[in-house]
């Protein structure tokens, strides 16, 4: 939904409360999870992204605050059994500090042209999330798939009963990394028609961008922590 005033007219808060602010990298320790998760809630960040392993560590800093815990499941690759996927969630969504849980479409089934297949799944985690009260966030991995896979998918995700669609995991290799550019953005807007939220992810790394996509009336966008100051252009 579009703004009622310019993305450049926002206050830092007001900004900050579009971002999944991003902490994902498998590599990370504990306490660098710990200081980057305090960092998006002093900022009011709308949700940290956190693989699931992290939940019980990060629910203290985030309780009390206006910011939320994002589980990403079946993360990066969204290969997992349905029934995998079911489970993951589950575990999630039981959390209060919960709002909304991220899960990757299988891209391959969406590239392989089985499109039921790819409803039935993505409807059975969103009606667990629904269960639970929480909202959920489809990832379809869009710079591997073309313009008709990604209409086709959000169609599918439309048809499942999803809150948000979203671009990209920022993971992916062997193809060139464009995100969530206004282009593919646009796509997804014009595909979905207001039937459920869009989330732009993925080289979201200057603050044109991130007030551009803003401004088209995006609702959610994930954003790097190395790209969070920029696109709140705190290093003044």
């Amino acid at each position: 939904m579009k703004p009622e005033k310019k993305a450049v007219d926002m206050s830092v808060e007001e900004l900050a409360s579009y971002i999944d602010y991003s902490v994902l990298k498998p590599e990370f320790t504990e306490q660098e999870i710990i200081d980057l998760t305090k960092d998006g809630v002093s900022l009011k960040c709308a949700t940290i992204c956190i693989n699931p392993a992290y939940l019980d560590l990060c629910e203290p800093y985030v309780k009390g605050s206006a910011t939320s815990l994002c589980p990403v499941c079946d993360f990066p690759f969204g290969t997992s059994s349905t029934q995998s996927r079911i489970e993951q969630m589950k575990i999630a969504a039981n959390y209060d500090t919960v709002k909304e849980v991220d899960i990757v479409a299988n891209f391959g089934l969406i590239r392989s042209g089985k499109y039921e297949e790819v409803t039935k799944d993505l409807k059975a985690c969103a009606d667990v999330c629904h269960s639970y009260g929480k909202e959920i966030k489809v990832i379809f991995e869009t710079d591997a798939l073309n313009e008709e896979q990604v209409r086709k998918t959000c169609r599918c995700c439309v048809e499942a009963g999803v809150d948000f669609v979203k671009t990209s995991t920022g993971f992916l290799t062997g193809y060139e990394s464009h995100g969530a550019t206004p282009e593919i953005i646009k796509v997804m807007m014009e595909e979905v028609d207001g039937k459920c939220k869009v989330k732009g992810s993925g080289c979201i790394r200057t603050r044109e961008h991130f007030l551009q996509l803003i401004d088209m009336g995006i609702d959610r966008m994930g954003v790097g922590y190395k790209s969070v100051p920029v696109v709140l252009d705190l290093n003044k």
